[in-house]
């Protein structure tokens, strides 16, 4: 396996080179895809080991490690190999290195997976390096990588091929291993405070717990249409009918079949959690400790930055009921207005485009979403909402038109929505059946009511304060993300073009 060889027998086309010299490989060593290779210690492991070693320094250690090549120079004599957790350079000389050794450098390309045995030192530069007394072929890569310093620039092409985006991309990979971290962050937040996590199905025969166009199936055994679910919702309230525990939670994926966007995808991860003897105002303090210990944990403050703006989890929140954020921004003073008529005509006086047979409650929340929504930068708790749009809260008592429900925003996106949940199982029904007829009208003939859950709320559920975080959005917030598909590892995609 001569460097004349090579070169005399090599074609110009790059991945053909690659399969001849992966030819060549087979013929000269044989499994150029070994089941197995043992590494002393990761990249990381041999940088903090040798944290002291002063530079021109030999430490006569012997370590063996593994990873891709990233760049190599001086036909190989100089390597970067990275794994998972960081680089090191090897370094390959006829005065250190053994032919035999020295032999493969010619048929290793950037990206191939090696193995290294060798000596660690420090450089006059002060490099770690390994002196390389072995090299192992461990995978030959069949295609060139992406230009290291570049990346891959397409956007779309990094979320197709995400493997790419995060072999060459440094912030992409630190951006999913901090998505790794909030997850189980959230996790032990949760069990830490007395949660209980539990699993419910994710085929449906009856869809529900939010308003959502599902995902469609068919189970040929049972001859039973069933949908991907939208929410975990009534599941998780039927376990506090049970007394299984008086706290629980689930991190959830959940499936809509609606637009894509920068804060939408048809599949997205949600914590939903159900808290007995507790309200809305409990949840409140949840939602503060819980962000709050999220932000510490990734940036080692409550205080970070997203793009331009300083954002800050620092506890409290800012808490707003809805009728006084659109009083303060648009002058219309709902809880002053009577009927449905009344709430139209004010929301027309004053510019705004509404539906005629749009409630009092839906004026209010839409000019909620058009004056306020996009003024909430820093978090804050927006309360009661019209009942109208809240079919599973309790009333505000004294005000029959709102109930105990909150949702948290920050950086005008929405993050977690919470109610103190209606447990009264007569009113439940009647809401649940008003949901029911809604959806019929707008054509949603194979939506029907959910008559287990409505069962096992007869047997009684206990006041509780019930609760929906968007992961991804959270994720997206405290990573510094524009998009929802930059914090999920394979978003949903449009069929690849021809």
């Amino acid at each position: 396996m001569t460097d004349t060889k090579t070169e005399t027998a090599l074609s110009s086309d790059p991945t053909e080179v690659r399969r001849q010299k992966l030819a060549q490989l087979r013929a000269e060593i044989g499994d150029v895809y070994p089941a197995h290779f043992h590494r002393t210690m990761t990249n990381a492991e041999l940088a903090a080991k040798y944290e002291g070693l002063e530079p021109d320094t030999e430490s006569g250690d012997i370590v063996t490690v593994a990873g891709r090549v990233y760049s190599s120079r001086n036909s190989g004599m100089f390597m970067d190999i990275h794994d998972a957790s960081g680089k090191v350079q090897i370094f390959s000389h006829k005065d250190t290195t053994p032919d035999e050794a020295r032999k493969l450098l010619p048929m290793i390309d950037i990206g191939d997976i090696i193995g290294v045995t060798g000596m660690v030192r420090r450089t006059k530069r002060g490099e770690l390096t390994i002196n390389a007394h072995e090299i192992t072929m461990l995978t030959k890569t069949l295609l060139p990588m992406p230009e290291k310093w570049h990346g891959v620039s397409d956007v779309e092409i990094r979320y197709r091929k995400r493997h790419l985006d995060i072999m060459t991309n440094e912030e992409s990979k630190l951006r999913f291993q901090q998505r790794s971290k909030i997850v189980s962050g959230i996790r032990r937040f949760m069990e830490n405070d007395g949660f209980m996590e539990i699993e419910t199905p994710m085929l449906h025969s009856v869809y529900g717990g939010a308003t959502a166009e599902p995902f469609k199936t068919h189970h040929n055994t049972l001859k039973l249409d069933m949908y991907l679910r939208i929410a975990p919702e009534l599941y998780l309230k039927r376990t506090l009918v049970s007394a299984l525990t008086d706290k629980v939670f689930e991190i959830n994926r959940n499936f809509r079949n609606e637009g894509v966007s920068t804060r939408h995808n048809p599949e997205f991860t949600m914590m939903e959690c159900y808290w007995a003897y507790a309200d809305y105002e409990d949840i409140m303090d949840l939602v503060e400790r819980l962000f709050a210990e999220l932000a510490t944990k990734i940036h080692g403050s409550t205080e970070f930055a997203y793009g331009d703006k300083e954002i800050s989890f620092k506890r409290p929140f800012r808490r707003v009921p809805m009728p006084d954020a659109v009083k303060e921004a648009t002058g219309i003073d709902f809880l002053s207005i009577k009927t449905d008529e009344e709430a139209r005509a004010a929301a027309k006086a004053a510019g705004f485009e509404v539906e005629k047979d749009w409630t009092w409650g839906e004026c209010l929340a839409f000019l909620f979403e058009e004056k306020v929504e996009p003024t909430l930068i820093q978090p804050a708790h927006v309360t009661h909402f019209p009942k109208d749009i809240s079919p599973f809260a309790k009333e505000v008592p004294g005000e029959p038109r709102l109930v105990e429900r909150f949702e948290t925003y920050c950086n005008t996106w929405e993050l977690g929505n919470a109610f103190s949940e209606l447990n009264d199982p007569e009113e439940q029904r009647a809401r649940m059946v008003e949901q029911l007829e809604q959806a019929h009208a707008r054509g949603e003939k194979e939506k029907q009511l959910d008559e287990e859950f409505l069962d096992a709320i007869d047997q009684g559920m206990p006041p509780a304060g019930g609760l929906g975080i968007g992961v991804d959005r959270l994720i997206m917030l405290l990573t510094d993300a524009p998009s929802i598909r930059d914090v999920i590892l394979f978003p949903a995609r449009r069929a690849k073009a021809d």
